[in-house]
Order: C-alpha cells, then sequence, then structure tokens
C-alpha cells in the first residue's frame, strides 16, 4: 500500500522541522544537571580513550627502540626517573591511571543520560497524553485507537532509546575522530593522510544509506500502526469474532498486516546489513595502507617521493592503533545514522500531535460557570462537521432549570449533535448555544463540563473496581458511595457479588452485565450532582425488567436536573415537560407528547411505530423511511 493509506500522520509529518533539536530544546533544560555531568563526560572520556595508543608508541620508542628519548609533554625531565625500570613503571601507571578515570567518567556519563532519558520519557509521554486530551472529537473520530497507542508506547520509547546513549555515542564519535585527526596530523601530517584517506569515502557511503533507508523506516514506522490498529480491533471484538467462528478469517487479516510490516522493515534492515560490513571493509583497507606506508617507511625509507622525514616504530604503532581505534567510532556513526531515520520519523509523530491545532480553544478571559441553575437556550444554531456534513440548521429552543426535554427523531436528525454542542465537543458554526445566559464559548470547559452529567447507551468502565468507577476522580468516603450506589438501584447486586464495591469489572466492564454497568454510570453521575444531564438512549439495550430498575435509577437522577433525553424508544421521554422532534437537523415538531400524538406528524408516525400499528403508517412516511436508510 502507499505510505499514506498506511501512516494517518504521513501529511502532517512533512511538515514537521527539526523534529530532534525541538526535542532536545523543550527538554534538556528541564534537567540541567544530568545533562551537564553527561555531556562534560562524555568530552574527557574519549580524551582520555585517545592516551593508551599515544603512551605505548611512547613507550615503543622511550624504552624498548631508544629511537627518541622518553619524554612526557608539559613534564621537566628532572622529574621523570632515572632508571629504566622507573620509567616502565611510571608508563604502567600513567596506564592504569588513564583507565581508571576512563572508567570514572564512563559511568558519569551513562548515569547522565540514563537519568535525562527516564525524565524525558515520563515527562514526553505525560506531556503528548495531556494534548491528546485537549483536542477535539473531531480528531479522535477521524484516527484509530491502536494508531494513537503506538505513538504514545512505541515512539515514546524509541525516543527513550536515543535520549539514553545517541546523544552520548555521537559526541563520543566526534571527540574520538577530532582527536585522533589532530593527534595523527600533528605527529606525522604525511601518514594522517594516509591513514585519513577512507573518511571522504564513508562520508559518501554514510550519505546514500540514509538517503535510501529515510523513506523504508518510515513506511515501517506506518505499517506498524496499521498492525497495532488491526490487533486493538479484534481483542477488542473477540467476542464477535469467536461467536462468528471467525478465527481463521481474522488470524489471516493479522497474517496480512504483520507481513506488510515485516517486508516494509526488512527493506531497510537489509540495507542497514549491508551497511555495516562496508564500513569494515573500508576501514580495513585503511588499516592495510597505513601498515604498508607506515612499515615501508621504518625498514627501507620513504615509499614515495611526496614523503619526507623518518618514522618510527612507535609512531607506526600508534597510527595503526588509531586506525583501528577509530574504525569503531565510524562504524557506530553509520549505525548512529541507521537509528536517527528511525527515531526521527518517531519525533515527527509525536511533534504532529504536539502541533496539532486545538479546535475548541479556551479564551484566556473565560469566566467559569460558577453556581449553574440549568437554564440552556439554543439561539439560532446551525453546524457543520469538519468535513463539511451540515447537521443542524436555526435551531433555537430554550430550557428552565429543572425541565425534561425529550430529543427524538429519525438517525442521523441530529439529536446527538445538539448535546455534543451543549458539552462543547464542537463549537456552532452560526448562532449561539448559552447555559444561565453565558455563551459556552466565554465559560471555562472545565466548569461547562463539570455541570453537565451524561449517561450513555453503552457506558464505559475502566478497569478497576466498582468503587474506583463510581467514585471516578472524586476523593469521596465509602458511605458516600454507597448512597448514591442506593440512590442508582447498584447497591443490592453489589453487595451480591463475591467481592461487593472491590469487585474488579474487567476490560471495558465486561465482568458485569449490560444493566449493572448502566445502574454503576448512573451512580457515577449521581455522585457529581451535575445541574443538567443527558441521558442518551439510558435504556435502548436491556431487556424489560432491567429497563424497569434503571428507570427508577434515572428518577432519581433527573430529580430537580434540567434533562435532555435522547430517545429512539418513545416510551421513555412521554412524561417529558416539552418533546423537541427533529428531522435533516431541524427542529419539525415541539410539546408534550399527548399534543404531539394529535398532531399526526412526523413524532405521532413514530410512535405508531413503538406500539406495532405500523399498517397506520402513511405511504409518505414509509417512503422518507426507505430514503433515509438508502443514504
Amino acid at each position: 500500500m502507499p505510505e499514506d493509506e498506511e501512516d494517518i500522520f504521513s501529511d502532517e509529518r512533512e511538515n514537521i522541522e527539526r523534529p530532534m533539536s525541538r526535542l532536545l530544546g523543550k527538554y534538556a533544560k528541564r534537567y540541567p544537571a544530568p545533562v551537564g555531568v553527561a555531556l562534560t563526560a562524555n568530552l574527557i572520556s574519549p580524551l582520555l580513550g585517545l592516551a593508551p595508543a599515544w603512551l605505548l608508541a611512547l613507550a615503543i620508542d622511550g624504552l624498548f627502540t631508544e629511537s627518541t628519548p622518553y619524554s612526557l609533554p608539559l613534564v621537566p625531565t628532572a622529574m621523570l626517573p632515572e632508571t629504566t625500570a622507573g620509567k616502565m613503571l611510571l608508563t604502567v601507571s600513567l596506564f592504569v591511571s588513564v583507565y581508571a578515570l576512563t572508567t570514572v567518567t564512563t559511568w558519569l556519563g551513562s548515569w547522565g543520560w540514563a537519568v535525562f532519558a527516564e525524565n524525558v520519557q515520563h515527562d514526553l509521554r505525560t506531556d503528548v497524553y495531556d494534548k491528546m486530551q485537549g483536542l477535539g472529537m473531531e480528531f479522535f473520530s477521524d484516527r484509530q485507537t491502536g494508531e494513537l497507542m503506538s505513538v504514545l508506547s512505541s515512539d515514546v520509547n524509541r525516543l527513550e532509546g536515543f535520549l539514553n546513549g545517541w546523544l552520548g555515542q555521537l559526541l563520543n564519535i566526534l571527540v574520538q575522530v577530532i582527536g585522533i585527526s589532530a593527534i595523527m596530523l600533528a605527529t606525522n601530517w604525511q601518514l594522517a593522510l594516509v591513514a585519513l584517506l577512507p573518511a571522504p569515502l564513508l562520508t559518501v557511503v554514510s550519505y546514500l544509506f540514509v538517503q535510501k533507508v529515510r523513506p523504508m523506516y518510515r513506511e515501517a514506522r506506518g505499517t506498524f500502526g496499521d498492525l497495532a490498529s488491526r490487533l486493538e480491533n479484534n481483542l477488542s471484538g473477540i467476542q464477535v469474532v469467536k461467536s462468528f467462528t471467525n478465527e481463521t478469517f481474522e488470524s489471516s487479516r493479522v497474517e496480512g498486516a504483520s507481513q506488510e510490516h515485516k517486508d516494509a522493515r526488512w527493506g531497510a534492515r537489509r540495507w542497514g546489513i549491508r551497511f555495516g560490513p562496508m564500513l569494515t571493509l573500508i576501514n580495513g583497507i585503511g588499516f592495510s595502507l597505513v601498515f604498508l606506508v607506515g612499515g615501508w617507511w621504518v625498514l627501507f625509507g620513504p615509499p614515495l617521493s611526496v614523503f619526507s622525514g623518518s618514522v618510527t616504530v612507535g609512531t607506526v604503532v600508534m597510527f595503526l592503533q588509531y586506525t583501528r581505534q577509530i574504525q569503531g567510532p565510524l562504524t557506530q556513526a553509520g549505525q548512529l545514522l541507521n537509528n536517527f531515520e528511525r527515531v526521527k520519523a518517531s519525533a515527527e509523530r509525536v511533534f504532529v500531535l504536539f502541533d496539532y491545532p486545538v479546535s475548541i480553544p479556551e479564551a484566556d478571559e473565560a469566566d467559569e460557570l460558577e453556581d449553574p441553575r440549568g437554564a440552556v437556550e439554543f439561539d439560532d444554531v446551525s453546524f457543520s462537521y469538519p468535513d463539511g456534513e451540515e447537521a443542524l440548521t436555526d435551531v433555537s429552543f430554550d430550557v428552565d432549570p429543572g425541565q425534561t426535554i425529550g430529543l427524538v427523531g429519525p438517525t442521523g436528525s441530529g439529536k446527538s449533535t445538539c448535546m455534543k454542542l451543549l458539552l462543547r465537543f464542537y463549537d456552532v458554526t452560526e448562532g449561539a448555544v448559552e447555559v444561565d445566559g453565558q455563551d459556552v464559548r466565554d465559560v471555562t470547559i472545565r466548569s461547562l463540563r463539570s455541570s453537565i452529567g451524561y449517561v450513555s447507551q453503552e457506558p464505559f468502565l475502566f478497569t478497576g473496581t466498582i468503587r474506583e468507577n463510581i467514585a471516578y476522580g472524586l476523593d469521596v468516603t465509602d458511605s458516600e458511595i454507597e448512597s448514591v450506589a442506593e440512590r442508582a438501584n447498584a447497591h443490592g447486586f453489589i453487595t451480591d457479588l463475591e467481592d461487593g464495591y472491590e469487585t474488579e469489572v474487567g476490560q471495558r466492564g465486561d465482568r458485569l452485565s449490560g444493566g449493572q454497568r448502566q445502574r454503576i454510570a448512573i451512580a457515577r453521575v449521581l455522585l457529581r450532582d451535575p445541574e443538567i444531564l443527558i441521558l442518551d438512549e439510558a435504556t435502548s439495550h436491556v431487556d424489560n425488567e432491567t429497563e424497569v430498575l434503571i428507570q427508577q435509577s434515572l428518577d432519581e437522577l433527573t430529580a430537580d436536573r434540567t434533562t435532555f433525553s435522547i430517545a429512539h424508544r418513545l416510551s421513555t421521554v412521554r412524561d417529558a415537560d416539552r418533546i423537541l422532534v427533529l428531522d435533516d437537523g431541524q427542529i419539525v415538531e415541539r410539546g408534550p407528547h399527548d399534543e404531539l400524538l394529535d398532531r399526526g406528524g412526523l413524532y405521532a408516525n413514530l410512535w405508531r411505530v413503538q406500539v406495532g400499528e405500523v399498517s397506520s403508517l402513511p405511504e409518505e412516511f414509509l417512503e422518507e423511511a426507505a430514503a433515509r436508510d438508502r443514504a
């Protein structure tokens, strides 16, 4: 498949500039101490790592071949031991000291980066989650849960690996390469040019490699999101899979998604496998050249007329050591470039979320909705969804505090959309929605939604206990929890359970029946005591006996509250103070139940459907219903 079909963030990622520098700029300043320690250690440690080869050359030339006097920079000759044995012991002590200091600085560097990485990973995950929570509902309606989960898990984890080692390794490589090059050039610039001859070739090969694998890793990242979404959907719908005996069908779909991810990853890995050996070959050729030119120089003099002067055995050994020593950093640089492209793709996806515009902004001067009474007004409200679909047109109504309003109409008529505008999940295109005379756009989102309780037809319970689900986010006593459970007709069945209020509800509450979940959801809303209540088909998916119990709970819940009841089962709204009948985004009828029946309009026809009087329905209504179904 094309990359755009695999990665829902592919288009947005093209607009993300310098994601890695943004990442460091955003978080490094939060942890200056560990970053400072790590940077200092990563400067000192590789420099210390250059000393052993230099000391070895010093020992060979000054002690074994005695081709040059034994000396140490910045150390007066008078302070050096006079005997050969003393010089030998001094050299050994310098070796031990260098390795000891290298151990300490390496540990400090690892500690600093580890502390930094762990803290940034934590901050990054919570910051991304907080940003996602603040995004509008249209963002979530267009994206699969598995894709978003892959950002919070896989992408953030991959960035942790980058922060925990990549920066330190990169600095280590730069210091080693620059340090080795400087020492070799200062010692014998002619032989140094031979030793550094492979460097341009390595640079070209590395550049070509990066250009080749960059799109491959982007595609691999996208296919992983598709695979994660497939797995999440299948596991969430496992009951449907089993009931349709479609295990084999779903296994084949998972296998297909996994194969696509495998193929995308293998395309990049194949080039990565070639890259490492290619670097080794190039460095091996460089080592051989240094041995040939340096050895020939020692044995027979300058190998070519362009070379001049002499070279000692110690110098050749030092150059061979540095040639081998530089191979590791350069090979490691290739691997870092390889990994960099992978983590860069993850960083781009993270910053797509950070940069995603907030569709429901809160004004800086927004007021708190204090002591709400529950008065609601829709004033000439029109609304179209982001995709251009018009959902409401010129909708107007007002509700006094404590009134119950029924919202009925065919599927897609705009009932739920009205309530989404009241909750400010979306903002109106035209007109205004007001609560207690205040436009909902002029009050804080938190205070608005805190004054509204919502009970859906499929209540969502979080993994945890019944007690935790009722208390959800509130610091309340056990007696308060049990009190609202009794009022919600839930206390009886809860105490009959083996673990009572400590019963684990399972994922999405699947260990409880639909009616039990519904009453727990009602108790959860009762505990918050909102002034405005939205009931969205609250009894549509339960049997008649359970409906009676839930209806008793709802009677307790709706008492003295402004209530909006969305209903297909019209019996649940027949006692409402007023019923609003919507069709195609407009209010076509309004009034109490009996009055609407007498009018003989859309509501009366919907009622006939409910009570089984299908034969008395007008032909026009049946034709419109068929047209809506086809649409």
